[in-house]
């Protein structure tokens, strides 16, 4: 009897620890009939739009805390962090209806606004640290030099704050990537589905595809490791200079 074991777990490869044959079988269900061609698309179009909007409105908020007086400013700064301790599935249910309210379901734009106020308090404490620490004498420059205001944030502050918009888009691309309870819970078609909760349809009450589930998983490390390699070389000079005020 325990011959025959051995026999029947040899024969069916459980022994082995590598693979014996590779086979690309499992993306080409996953591109075509998982449907995953139109989910990365999706997550994408959800994450860049985060990214470029949260980083602008960010920089614009760090650079109006950081340079400018105004009377709470410090109770707004305060708000801010405070918005961080909020966890985000205590908010599922009130953002569900102010989207329904609002017809914003099965809309990625939806998905986009939810996003980009979860990123906003962490992007705004870490550009405020960036506009601090750049001298005021480097904008006086640019104003005897004849620059307007909006001549100098563009060719001035934008420069100099270069390095924590990378680490701030970092963070935007990873929540907006990797986010799964409001993509499911908004989207009910699942052509507007993000890879997240497209991934889902691989765990069905019958059983788990654990190939397609390897092969959706590695797509979905496969852009965020590709964004971190463009970005990393400012990344590191970016979160430690945002923690410096000169």
């Amino acid at each position: 009897m325990l011959t025959t074991a051995v026999d029947a777990r040899a024969n069916d490869g459980s022994t082995s620890l590598l693979p014996t044959d590779l086979t690309w079988d499992n993306f080409r269900f996953v591109l075509d009939e998982g449907g995953f061609t139109t989910y990365l698309v999706n997550s994408l179009f959800v994450a860049l739009s985060t990214v470029v909007v949260s980083s602008l409105l960010a920089l614009l908020a760090a650079v109006a805390v950081a340079r400018f007086v105004f009377r709470f400013r410090t109770a707004l700064l305060v708000m801010v962090l405070v918005i961080q301790m909020v966890p985000m599935e205590a908010l599922v249910i009130p953002l569900f209806i102010q989207a329904k309210n609002l017809g914003m379901l099965n809309h990625l734009l939806g998905l986009v606004i939810v996003y980009v106020a979860f990123s906003l308090p962490f992007a705004i404490w870490m550009m405020r640290g960036f506009a601090a620490a750049i001298p005021k004498e480097v904008e006086e420059a640019a104003y005897v030099d004849g620059a307007s205001w909006p001549r100098m944030f563009w060719s001035v502050l934008l420069p100099l704050c270069a390095p924590g918009l990378v680490a701030t888009s970092v963070f935007s691309f990873i929540t907006a990537w990797n986010e799964f309870v409001f993509a499911i819970t908004f989207m009910n078609d699942q052509d507007s589905y993000t890879v997240a909760a497209g991934l889902r349809q691989f765990f069905t009450q019958y059983g788990t595809d654990w190939g397609a589930v390897m092969a959706g998983s590695t797509l979905i490390t496969l852009p965020v490791m590709i964004f971190f390699i463009l970005v990393q070389r400012r990344l590191s000079s970016g979160l430690v200079a945002g923690a410096v005020k000169g």
